[in-house]
């Protein structure tokens, strides 16, 4: 990893349900290329734990991202092999981190899954951890911000703050699947929000089949 020549995407794990479309993004970045600086949030790592069983540990953060990325959204593990050396970790509660600054280069962002707290905390610019300071540099530096909000139902005050990010700049992406790609298999359903959030981020990936404008076609094969 050359730190002189890194320019990553900067990916947020808040702590909404929905550990499974963290992965599938992570790993797509990764097989296009792509560096990652990945920040968790205290919340999303009781998330982690309670949907995977893995804890994931500041001082094992490789080991543990490793087993993470590895298993399927079904939560068997070794379904995928993942090379995770252009991840760089950077501990929520370190507001001096690299992303904490405008100056720092980096593509943009993803918030994936994004809670309504999460939501909110960085429409009202709060900052209160690195993964909210983060998504404000990012608006400020007129960066791309996809906020992947998985919730529901949604609350007034949350679809305010939603429509606070869209005018700030960001993409408003709510996790929700979709269904004319045949998919057969709960990896199916997540690898389409993992591939609309990377459509949003302008990286290429194959996670799923594009509407072609045939009606069953992707029943045809």
């Amino acid at each position: 990893m050359n730190d002189a020549k890194r320019t990553p995407w900067v990916v947020g794990v808040s702590g909404a349900s929905g550990t499974p479309y963290a992965a599938a993004v992570l790993r797509g970045l990764l097989a296009a290329g792509e560096s990652v600086d990945l920040v968790i949030s205290r919340a999303s790592r009781l998330t982690l734990l309670d949907e995977t069983g893995i804890a994931f540990r500041d001082a094992h953060w490789r080991d543990d991202l490793r087993e993470w990325l590895a298993r399927g959204a079904d939560g068997k593990p070794g379904t995928f092999r993942v090379d995770v050396e252009d991840v760089r970790h950077w501990p929520a509660g370190d507001l001096a981190a690299g992303p904490s600054s405008g100056s720092y280069p980096v593509k943009g962002m993803l918030i994936v899954p994004a809670s309504t707290a999460c939501v909110a905390g960085v429409a009202l610019g709060l900052s209160k951890d690195l993964l909210q300071r983060a998504a404000s540099v990012t608006l400020k530096e007129r960066r791309r911000l996809v906020v992947a909000v998985r919730e529901t139902p949604l609350n007034g005050q949350t679809l305010r703050h939603l429509v606070a990010l869209d005018e700030a700049g960001a993409v408003v992406l709510p996790a929700s699947p979709a269904f004319y790609a045949a998919a057969t298999h709960i990896q199916d359903l997540v690898d389409f929000v993992a591939g609309r959030v990377l459509d949003a981020a302008g990286v290429p990936h194959q996670l799923y089949r594009r509407w072609e404008g045939e009606l069953g076609g992707s029943r045809a094969d």
